[in-house]
């Protein structure tokens, strides 16, 4: 699937779920659950360990029910991984314009994090398909409002204080879509094998982003 393919995907699903965890075991069945629940698009992080091997079996054994990226990635040379091991996009906490020069190379999207204005037009202008605007908690909604006063033309995606009670907040504000970690991919749900939860809290995100956008 090329950039444009799957930066539609993203943006129609409204979801970015941030998949991390302490170890790579379950992950499959999380994003499965995830999948299930509503949520087509799952980053796996850098963070977890033999992240390589899971981005490759989530890609192997889901196919096409998930847009599947890597987050968390810091250079180059893990975000060239990422795609060989199947990635369809990158996710970044920083700006490293090295990277967006990869993911435009291959043709495949990519979203740098960035906070301040002058990061957040400097990813754009350098080929950034969404800037992920991290973290948002510390601003909140009002921050990404005021950003968009300026900037209505730059896709913003808030990760970090995203929850069932912000996610709303987060889309009137502007947001062109939402990265959730943990009030969605529950670390304690995945630590009990509990992805019942996982799946119940799937529905319920991307049941707001079906009443904010009117469907």
């Amino acid at each position: 699937m090329g950039r444009d393919a799957t930066l539609r995907r993203i943006l129609d699903g409204g979801i970015v779920a941030v998949v991390r965890a302490e170890s790579g075991a379950s992950l499959l069945k999380v994003v499965q659950a995830l999948a299930e629940g509503g949520v087509s698009a799952a980053e796996v992080t850098f963070t977890v360990p033999d992240a390589i091997d899971v981005i490759r079996e989530v890609r192997r054994e889901v196919g096409d029910a998930v847009v599947l990226g890597a987050g968390t990635v810091l250079d180059t040379e893990t975000a060239r991984a990422a795609l060989l091991a199947g990635a369809e996009y990158i996710v970044s906490p920083t700006l490293n314009l090295d990277v967006i020069r990869l993911c435009r190379r291959y043709d495949r999207a990519v979203m740098p994090g960035a906070f301040t204005p002058t990061e957040i037009l400097t990813a754009w202008e350098n080929g950034a398909d969404v800037v992920k605007v991290f973290p948002a908690d510390v601003g909140g909604p009002a921050y990404l409002k005021a950003i968009r006063g300026p900037l209505p033309q730059i896709r913003l995606m808030p990760t970090g204080g995203v929850d069932l009670n912000t996610a709303l907040s987060f889309l009137q504000a502007g947001a062109c879509c939402l990265g959730v970690g943990s009030s969605l991919v529950d670390p304690r749900a995945i630590a009990a094998g509990d992805f019942d939860r996982i799946r119940d809290l799937a529905t319920q995100y991307a049941a707001i982003v079906r009443r904010h956008r009117g469907t």
